[in-house]
């Protein structure tokens, strides 16, 4: 036997995933089919492994595997001829084999021969006395032979290849990796290709017009032409409906290889009838055979292919830096739903909202807070947009609605009338319940609904307009405030002012910060304000930090304000005593001829920003 020869016919069998695997109806009818033709009461698809005879498919035998050695199947698969023993017991070779001992007398298989001639073993059949074979049973064994192939091709054809489009698909892709890190120098490096031609919202939206064949049409255009371009030593291989991934030839990964990447993409207008509704973008992911794992090229290449799409550009280059970014963002995922459920890890922090005018506490703003035990603190401007972008974000409000409401009416019982601010996502304004929850909320800690006060986004609304709308009218009913966080970043047109039901607008602290770098500045600023009150909203300004900007937001009209200036976020008791203080110092103010306005907490050191 030659062992070169042994060991690709034995990957080649592997490849096909038969060992091992449930009988099917497919092989066992060929099986009987054999047994009939034959009239013998033994037939088998028999696969040839390194040291066992393991049956397919099987008539007649109650075991699913022999032993390999002097097997005659394993002959069969070892010259790729057929094999026809007349009795089992005169032959000098296998007298002495497995099947002889178990009474089996005559024997008859004919090799089953991949396309590209590996014999994976044979079909057989078996009987317990002695006989001969005629030319037109030779024909018949033959030809059950390439019935039994063509069903083996077919079931691994089906499972390699894209039924819509023929071309090979993402676990062919896979199988010929595994190929070529065995044919090829280890270490050598390499380049894959991953092409998308559609961004998630076009592919929903062309879907809903144009039907599931649009991209097909659409795939057929673009691997034709990228063959064309950039040869077809490029084998194509189809991940999704609007994806294809390819390995270019060593020596690819360059800036001229990259041009041609960009020429095929720019010369869109000659091979695509669907460039005006479709936005292409392509990831490229370097990688080295033998260290790197297949699916982490295809990981790192739809990384490098979404970092086009969302940057804008037409081709994305894996960043090792921003993978460590999205990996650090999955462990921070798959960490906060533990979190959430460890009374060790979240907590809330409270920022002061101050009166302008007199200089009074009036509110705090409940901001969450995580201590991870292994990574300790993350930043609330890291974690908190991951968590918005899942259905986590729904738990995650209500805890911080829990711990907040409890906390509020604890200062409320030791005689500190604060009113609490939280924020609240899109999520939370399309939850059917999320109105019943906070009010029952306040019930359950006797709580009047105007001391909660829900902050949202001018783009949390926008998402879905009219759900959002119809819960925050729902919970102005019930008597809870409501405010507009981060006002000016986002859509602030004059008719969404009007259908909001706010009472409270929150100047978002980059405009804030601006106030002191120009009269341009001060007047959009101003002009927030105005128009806000003009409306019939309070105005509270975010991010104040020196007392030149507190002075100009008094100036102007604003009724509140929180930042460093006033004080950092702070634990609840630290609230408490910092709320003591200030009213210890308002009384001896009045006392004592009035200063000139000094901030009560100590102003921030340089670089440190209002927590949001």
């Amino acid at each position: 036997m030659n062992t070169r020869n042994e060991t690709d016919r034995l990957l080649a069998l592997r490849k096909l995933n038969l060992l091992d695997s449930a009988p099917t109806e497919a092989f066992d009818r060929i099986t009987r089919m054999a047994a009939r033709v034959f009239g013998l009461p033994i037939a088998a698809v028999s696969l040839t492994d390194s040291d066992r005879q393991w049956f397919k498919s099987r008539v007649g035998v109650a075991h699913a595997s022999i032993p390999r050695i002097k097997a005659p199947c394993a002959s069969v698969a070892d010259s790729g001829a057929m094999l026809v023993i007349d009795d089992l017991h005169e032959d000098a070779f296998f007298r002495d084999s497995h099947l002889a001992h178990s009474g089996v007398r005559f024997y008859a298989g004919a090799p089953l021969t991949t396309s590209d001639g590996f014999n994976l073993g044979a079909i057989c059949v078996l009987g317990l006395e002695p006989r001969t074979i005629s030319a037109t049973e030779r024909d018949a064994l033959t030809d059950l032979a390439a019935m039994v192939m063509a069903q083996i091709e077919l079931q691994h054809t089906l499972g390699r290849v894209d039924p819509l489009s023929g071309m090979p698909n993402r676990k062919q892709f896979i199988e010929d990796y595994a190929d070529l890190q065995m044919d090829r120098p280890h270490g050598e490096q390499r380049v894959a290709v991953l092409v998308n031609m559609a961004n998630q919202e076009q592919l929903n939206n062309a879907a809903r017009v144009m039907g599931a064949s649009y991209f097909d049409n659409l795939m057929n255009e673009a691997i034709i032409s990228y063959r064309a371009v950039m040869g077809d030593e490029h084998k194509v291989y189809q991940l999704a409906a609007t994806q294809f991934i390819t390995i270019a030839p060593p020596g690819a990964g360059d800036g001229a290889y990259r041009a041609r990447l960009a020429h095929w993409l720019g010369s869109r207008a000659e091979w695509s009838t669907s460039r005006f509704v479709t936005t292409p973008a392509i990831g490229i992911a370097p990688f080295q055979l033998g260290r790197t794992d297949c699916l982490d090229v295809l990981r790192i290449a739809q990384n490098a292919m979404q970092d086009a799409h969302q940057t804008g550009q037409l081709i994305g280059t894996y960043s090792s830096a921003q993978d460590d970014a999205y990996r650090r963002r999955f462990t921070l995922l798959n960490a906060f739903d533990a979190a959430l459920g460890d009374t060790s890890q979240l907590r809330l922090v409270y920022q002061p909202r101050i009166d302008l005018v007199s200089g009074a506490c009036i509110g705090a703003e409940a901001l969450l807070r995580w201590r991870h035990p292994e990574l300790g603190d993350v930043p609330p401007g890291e974690f908190i947009p991951v968590v918005e972008q899942t259905s986590m974000v729904r738990a995650a409000t209500s805890w911080v609605l829990r711990e907040a409401v409890r906390q509020l009416a604890a200062w409320h019982g030791a005689g500190l009338q604060l009113q609490m601010s939280v924020n609240v996502s899109a999520a939370n304004l399309l939850e059917a319940d999320f109105v019943s929850t906070v009010t029952t909320l306040l019930n359950q800690h006797r709580m009047a609904p105007g001391w909660l006060e829900l902050e949202v986004t001018e783009s949390a609304i926008m998402e879905n307009q009219g759900t959002a709308l119809a819960t925050l009218a729902a919970l102005d009913q019930a008597g809870v405030r409501l405010a507009i966080d981060d006002f000016g970043t986002g859509y602030s047109s004059l008719s969404y002012l009007q259908s909001m039901p706010a009472h409270v607008v929150k100047i978002d602290q980059s405009f804030v910060r601006n106030m002191a770098g120009g009269e341009r500045n001060r007047t959009l600023v101003n002009t927030m304000i105005s128009l806000s009150h003009e409306l019939g909203f309070r105005v509270v300004a975010e991010g104040i930090e020196t007392d030149d900007v507190r002075q100009l937001l008094h100036d102007q009209g604003c009724d509140e304000g929180q930042g460093y200036l006033f004080a950092r976020p702070l634990a609840p008791d630290e609230l408490f005593a910092w709320c003591a203080r200030a009213q210890a110092s308002a009384a001896a103010s009045e006392a004592t001829p009035r200063a000139p306005w000094k901030p009560i907490c100590a102003a921030p050191a340089p670089g440190m920003r209002t927590a949001t």
